[in-house]
């Protein structure tokens, strides 16, 4: 097995950027493109020319991963890690978690530090772990240079090392190509608070545990990638396990995987899965980093993050190549994507502090839910979403004809609520809200926390019942509980009557 051209071209990058005076590159390759590769390389170079070369990682997954690319190239190594007998081989691997705590004990010195999954090696162990050795050169790789606070990895590295891009992976069939669906999101994210940058994990719990989110993920599965290996990424243990539950019921195989899992464990839950026998993998903060399941070929979005770094990690999971694979299906059910932009957009990494927010230039199909680059047509299911010639339209047509003007009513900052069609796939779906009226006089209606999209007249109406129980729609102006239990049913919650009954009973315990 040979190094494919990129990769060496990375390698050259890196050792170029070296003999021009940098101490510590930080090399940037897609997920999938071959960093456990490419850093097993150079550190078998360094070996042969007899320098000791430290390789971190935080994972077990990783280290395993690691250690069987150094076997690749042939490099006799040790592990530094919990229960595992000590060696004086020129190449270590270390678990972060124990090399840290053996610090001060430690005599072996590397000239070569290479920190894998480089975006976090401005924490706290890491960070304690590379200054512990100032005069050894680093080398850190990632494919995701970036921290969800906005801070630069320039404290840790002086040089970046840019590889191909995920769109230029997918061009040259070293990547998959990917369709992304947003289903309208069940879930409302919009008053979940930030902890750490983040959303509060127990908070968007809540709403994520609910029947008809969970619900609403089979379906789009059976709908979107039915029989494929597919991987959910959940919040919580407890959540996963609803997760799991919900699919096993509908009869598709599925099992968590989580932390507390022995090596033993993971590793058998991951042949099942490689095998078929387990067809949807649940995963608690597990298969974000390191994962390598190429004909895992589908990716049920369930946690929702502010946390660009976790999301590319969550998708990339699922953009390998396999033999078989057309294309793989990203089942976005709490807008990750619009958030953060399609797996295959430029991004502009820096070693400098990166500002938060921004605008992503996405599109939705309101037929099929399709994401995608702003085009006239959409590419999953056809649908004209132009405003040309009229002759040219069809039956799914975002004309100015058809699209009206609709005031929004200062005392309710969500826009009227609207009932919408959307045909087979969730008809009379309620608990929409006109969000905002464009310069062109058409208007964009969303859902929760939801993101806006563009919208055909012949599939809305207004909820004019609903428009006159408007007071109600703020849930700090719903006070009893029956004014609770009608808020729920203009929000087109499946069960108001609960959800009340919860809201209620909570704010008597404060």
């Amino acid at each position: 097995m040979q190094l494919r051209q990129y990769q060496q071209q990375a390698i050259d990058d890196t050792r170029a950027a070296i003999r021009n005076g940098a101490r510590a590159p930080l090399l940037v390759l897609p997920t999938g493109g071959g960093k456990t590769v490419i850093f097993a390389t150079i550190a078998a170079t360094a070996a042969a020319k007899g320098n000791r070369v430290l390789i971190l990682v935080h994972r077990r997954e990783l280290i395993h991963q690691a250690s069987s690319k150094l076997a690749w190239v042939g490099l006799e190594h040790g592990i530094i890690a919990a229960g595992l007998p000590t060696t004086d081989a020129l190449v270590q691997i270390a678990s972060v978690q124990t090399l840290a705590r053996r610090l001060a004990h430690m005599t072996w010195q590397p000239s070569l530090i290479i920190i894998d999954e480089a975006h976090h090696a401005t924490a706290g162990q890491w960070e304690r772990i590379l200054n512990h050795w100032p005069d050894a050169y680093r080398l850190g790789v990632t494919a995701t240079p970036c921290r969800l606070d906005g801070r630069g990895l320039g404290a840790a590295f002086d040089r970046l090392v840019l590889g191909p891009s995920v769109s230029d992976l997918i061009e040259k069939e070293y990547l998959s190509k990917y369709r992304v669906f947003c289903p309208p999101m069940i879930a409302d994210l919009s008053q979940v608070k930030a902890r750490a940058g983040d959303y509060k994990i127990e908070e968007a719990e809540k709403q994520m545990v609910r029947a008809e989110v969970t619900g609403d993920a089979v379906q789009h599965y059976k709908k979107y990638a039915n029989g494929q290996k597919a991987i959910a990424f959940a919040l919580t243990v407890a959540h996963a396990e609803l997760v799991s539950e919900a699919f096993n019921e509908s009869g598709i195989a599925a099992e968590v995987i989580k932390g507390e899992m022995s090596t033993a464990e993971r590793e058998s839950l991951v042949e099942r899965f490689k095998l078929g026998t387990v067809q949807v993998l649940v995963s608690v903060n597990v298969v974000s980093e390191g994962f390598d399941c190429p004909d895992a070929s589908c990716a049920i979005i369930l946690r929702p993050t502010k946390s660009e770094s976790l999301y590319l990690q969550q998708v990339g999971r699922v953009l390998r190549p396999a033999e078989g694979k057309r294309h793989a299906v990203i089942l976005d059910h709490v807008a990750n994507v619009p958030r953060h932009g399609l797996p295959c957009d430029h991004r502009q990494w820096s070693l400098e502090d990166k500002p938060a927010g921004g605008i992503v230039a996405v599109k939705q199909c309101p037929e099929c839910f399709a994401v995608f680059h702003p085009q006239p047509t959409c590419p999953v299911c056809g649908a004209d979403l132009s405003s040309g010639d009229p002759k040219d339209r069809n039956d799914k047509t975002y004309s100015d004809e058809e699209l009206i003007e609709v005031q929004i009513p200062e005392r309710n900052p969500q826009g009227l609520p609207v009932i919408v069609d959307f045909g087979d796939h969730a008809p009379n779906a309620r608990g929409y809200f006109i969000d905002k009226v464009d310069s062109s006089g058409h208007y964009w209606i969303r859902k929760g926390g939801g993101h806006p999209f563009l919208i055909n007249k012949s599939k809305v109406t207004i909820d004019s019942e609903a428009e006159q129980k408007i007071k109600a729609t703020s849930q700090g102006k719903a006070r009893t509980l029956e004014q609770l239990v009608e808020l729920g049913k203009i929000r087109g919650m499946k069960n108001p009557a609960g959800w009340a009954r919860h809201v209620y009973l909570a704010r008597q315990r404060k």
